[in-house]
């Protein structure tokens, strides 16, 4: 079989993708400031119990899946995506340091749903526009590109609230309050950064029906990929559990900053590596690797084991996050790029809170041991899967006008 042809030499990243990029970068520092400290600060200040902890971050996912489908199928029928990518972020950047004034677990629910209703708003919008900026050749490289810069904002932002909480001689809520800088920096940025694509006026982009014309490979891949979300509940979990295997509290943060280091360091990489041998490798791959280590930490019994897990851990997201969104914007025509992100972020939502919720109960009944190996079954069982339903190499021909 021929290698592959190289990427066409004009084929470069542009100004959106590196605009919202750095948009992205921006609102993880704010973001990551405070989600390392949560589930801690629900757990120990509020009393928070592992279901409770679930059923926050899984209602919160969820909200904003199911917000991404309307404001996906809004992008693709106005024929305009950066109202929505500036709505959403500047919703966000308002409400998440309202945690710092929080005094129960139920206003935390009602902060992070609110700041998940801001990611729902921009999340599809701002994947559609992506793929709208760049050559399909490359598209697997813009996406892990993004994703890395995403995740270079989730390691800055906990080293921060490190170095505040360490250093600085901050509180907790001080930390969650500071979160505001960053978020307002993020809406500057996409206001002033990013530029509308735009795009050849189609009837069909208007139709109220959504699922026409995606295709049956489209469908069959977000049936696995909820199968696979069933079995992935929060990242809230690896924290508690890393705090049950002797890892200090202060040093949270610095873990969760070490997963991003990996997650971005991988990220261009693994969606690079997409745009040559094909989506499936990486997918299987990711799913088998996360399987691993989530069986691997219902086993561990050290904190040095945590530290090498969440590192291994982040190559799963390397391998996966940016190749997941190049094959959504590979299977649909360009005109439902748009829908199409919102219902693979609905399939995400779909499984995050009975996910998130089912961990929980495992974990309070049976014990951690018990629900990371549930995960670890659930991930397998969705890499064969994806390994039948996902187009081999050849399959990746693009779809519309990009």
């Amino acid at each position: 079989m021929a290698s592959p042809a190289p990427s066409p030499p004009r084929a470069r990243l542009g100004r959106n993708v590196f605009a919202l990029a750095a948009v992205s970068f921006l609102t993880d520092v704010a973001s990551d400031m405070t989600y390392p400290l949560l589930p801690l600060f629900l757990a120990t200040t509020l009393g928070a119990s592992a279901t409770a902890v679930g059923a926050i971050e899984g209602a919160a996912e969820s909200v904003a899946a199911l917000l991404k489908l309307g404001s996906g199928w809004l992008s693709d029928r106005v024929r305009r995506r950066k109202p929505l990518v500036v709505l959403g972020y500047g919703i966000a950047s308002l409400i998440r340091p309202l945690i710092g004034l929080a005094q129960s677990a139920t206003q935390v629910l009602a902060i992070r749903v609110t700041d998940r209703v801001g990611k729902g708003i921009r999340g599809a919008p701002r994947d559609a526009l992506i793929a709208d900026s760049v050559d399909p050749a490359i598209r697997g490289r813009a996406f892990g590109f993004h994703r890395a810069a995403d995740h270079a904002g989730a390691m800055v932002g906990p080293l921060l609230s490190f170095a505040l909480l360490r250093w600085g001689g901050l509180e907790l809520h001080q930390v969650f309050l500071l979160t505001a800088i960053p978020g307002a920096l993020a809406v500057l940025a996409v206001l002033f950064g990013v530029r509308e694509v735009p795009r050849e006026e189609d009837g069909a982009a208007r139709k109220l029906d959504l699922r026409a014309p995606l295709g049956r490979r489209f469908w069959a891949f977000l049936g696995v990929l909820v199968l696979f979300t069933l079995g992935n509940s929060t990242d809230a979990f690896l924290l508690l559990r890393a705090r049950d295997l002797g890892v200090d509290a202060a040093l949270v943060p610095i873990l969760w900053a070490v997963l991003h280091v990996v997650k971005s360091l991988s990220s261009t990489p693994g969606g690079a590596l997409s745009d040559r041998i094909g989506r499936k490798p990486l997918l299987v791959a990711g799913w088998v690797l996360y399987a691993a280590v989530y069986f691997a930490l219902g086993r561990a019994d050290a904190p040095w084991h945590a530290w090498a897990l969440f590192a291994v851990y982040g190559i799963y997201f390397g391998l996966t996050e940016g190749v997941e969104k190049a094959l959504v914007a590979d299977l649909v025509p360009a005109n439902r790029r748009g829908s199409a992100f919102g219902w693979y972020n609905l399939a995400l939502g779909i499984g995050a809170l009975p996910a998130s919720l089912l961990f929980g109960m495992i974990w309070d009944q049976a014990g951690a041991p018990v629900a990371f190996t549930f995960g670890a079954v659930m991930a397998l069982t969705a890499a064969v899967g994806i390994a039948i339903v996902a187009p081999g190499r050849g399959g990746f021909k693009p779809l519309g006008n990009s």
